[in-house]
């Protein structure tokens, strides 16, 4: 019989309109193999949603925030109830392949990794409009061109495919509550997160590109208008984290981001247009164009407003009511 792994997986859940996403995500985490030792879902102020999970979920833990809205507070919760070696993380809407969070956790070997993360790769509902840039997978929540092809260390990995030593996340305080994903804002807490751990443990971030999950991506994310929305935001929001943190370098891959790997995707883009007759390639091209003004536009914005409401680092971790089932 195949032992569990030393991890437990927390899924933040908040809306009833992605019920069967947030079970297939669940079920993938269910299913990984080795398992997990536990599975444990948190609702973020929906009460509906907890009495539902509570009602139809086997063998996992579920919780009910009834604490400070958004994910990285919903995140908090869930690893406050954990008590293994390692938490991994998988988003509401997202299915975890299978070996996932075996692939996941396999650097955590070498004592000197703090933290790991792996690809996401998008799952379009419909077709991916044609002028999309890969650069910008970002912008849905994916994995995008420029990222390693292999295990390597990075600054930084996303929270919708993560995992984190327990002890590392505690030293912390966890995610910073108040920042991040909050109802339509969205601001990089897991970036935030994952410079605060490697600088408070003096450890390691490694990106696992084979420890694969797919994120759905609804129709409506999809139109040019959200693309520039959620450019502009992520501008704006990185300056806003480097104020937190008071590191002016925190952005340094952001700076390499802009210069390597945007204009090589102009240029591709160009290419295959001219030399190949793909016309595609001028739309993608023009969207990377679009997408970098419009986040430094947001940038510019943030550097203009100052220091408003910056929320203060995230405190010891407190616990709500636990609902187990099963």
């Amino acid at each position: 019989m195949t032992s569990n792994v030393d991890a437990t997986v927390v899924i933040a859940c908040h809306s009833m309109a992605r019920w069967s996403f947030t079970m297939a995500a669940i079920e993938s985490a269910l299913a990984q193999d080795p398992p997990p030792s536990r599975v444990i879902v948190v609702s973020d102020n929906n009460l509906g949603l907890h009495s539902r999970l509570c009602a139809e979920l086997k063998g996992v833990v579920v919780l009910l925030n009834t604490g400070e809205r958004g994910a990285s507070a919903t995140r908090n919760l869930g690893v406050a109830h954990a008590d293994t070696t390692l938490v991994a993380f998988l988003d509401d809407d997202a299915r975890a392949r299978p070996q996932w969070l075996d692939q996941l956790v396999a650097p955590f070997a070498d004592p000197d990794v703090v933290g790991t993360g792996g690809g996401i790769d998008p799952e379009w509902e419909g077709s991916q409009p044609h002028w999309f840039p890969a650069e910008f997978r970002w912008a849905i929540g994916a994995s995008y061109e420029g990222m390693p092809t292999t295990i390597e260390r990075v600054r930084n990995v996303w929270s919708g495919n993560m995992a984190v030593r327990r002890v590392a996340f505690d030293r912390v305080g966890g995610f910073r509550a108040g920042f991040g994903k909050i109802g339509d804002a969205s601001r990089p807490e897991d970036t935030d997160f994952c410079i605060r751990v490697a600088a408070g443990t003096s450890g390691t971030w490694m990106y696992v590109p084979e420890a694969r999950v797919d994120h759905r991506v609804p129709q409506e994310r999809g139109t040019f208008r959200f693309f520039l929305k959620r450019c502009y935001a992520e501008g704006r929001g990185k300056i806003e984290m480097s104020r937190l943190l008071d590191e002016g370098g925190s952005l340094g891959a952001e700076g390499e981001y802009m210069r390597r790997v945007l204009p090589r995707g102009v240029r591709r883009g160009i290419s295959a247009a001219v030399v190949h007759g793909h016309f595609s390639g001028l739309s993608r091209a023009g969207a990377i164009v679009a997408g970098a003004a419009a986040s430094g536009f947001g940038a510019s914005r943030a550097l203009l407003s100052g220091k408003r409401g910056i929320p203060s680092a995230a405190g010891p971790l407190s616990e709500e009511a636990v609902v187990p089932t099963g």
